[in-house]
């Protein structure tokens, strides 16, 4: 078994990025050792050396997804000086319903669950972490002398909420204009409806 805080070897980082690509296909839910070994050409044997247990390897993988989710917070929070929270949000959402990150967000989504009824597993801690996560950087595009008032937190936590509800209809329907649409409904209702003490307000430059 590795040593626990070792870096990577070149073979493991290549191996969890093919894993990785492999359950971005195939989900994570049947997720079984040899037909995963087989698909990237190592064996049963190697993978759990590498990574101690299934469970080890699933970890990985779910580390693996965060990495990519962090890189789009931090591309995010490159542009807070250039919008707002409205701006942000319709950023967000043209990457999410972007086609070629369909594979990474069922991912995300069927761990989000997992996470849910499977709270010792894995999977734990995955939703808390990714909700944290988002609530953080919408803060970021909030007025800061308000953005930590009960009102400011209600307002980013309601276009997560926006955000993650028109993704899972999305992914369910594929159907991108209606969606859409809906969602710059709710997002000009919900900016419609502030007060002044969560007001948005554009970044200074």
């Amino acid at each position: 078994m590795p040593v626990a805080g070792k870096d990577p070897s070149a073979r493991e980082t290549e191996l969890l990025e093919a894993a990785y690509g492999y359950v971005l296909e195939h989900g994570l839910a049947d997720l079984s050792l040899r037909p995963l070994a087989s698909a990237i050409g190592s064996s049963p044997r190697v993978l759990l050396f590498l990574f101690g247990s299934k469970d080890g390897l699933v970890r990985a993988l779910l580390a693996r997804a965060r990495a990519d989710e962090m890189t789009l917070l931090e591309h995010l929070r490159q542009r807070r000086r250039d919008t707002d929270l409205a701006g942000a949000v319709s950023q967000v959402w043209a990457w999410l319903s972007d086609p070629r990150h369909q594979g990474l967000l069922r991912l995300w989504v069927e761990a989000y669950a997992r996470s849910l009824v499977e709270p010792n597993g894995p999977w734990g801690g995955f939703a808390l972490g990714t909700v944290t996560d988002w609530l953080e950087v919408l803060a970021e595009f909030q007025a800061p002398r308000c953005r930590q008032t009960a009102g400011a937190r209600a307002q980013s936590t309601a276009a997560l909420a926006l955000l993650r509800g028109a993704l899972l209809d999305l992914l369910a329907t594929d159907d991108h204009q209606r969606v859409s649409a809906a969602l710059q409904s709710g997002l000009s209702h919900l900016l419609a409806d502030e007060s002044p003490t969560s007001r948005v307000l554009k970044n200074p430059s």
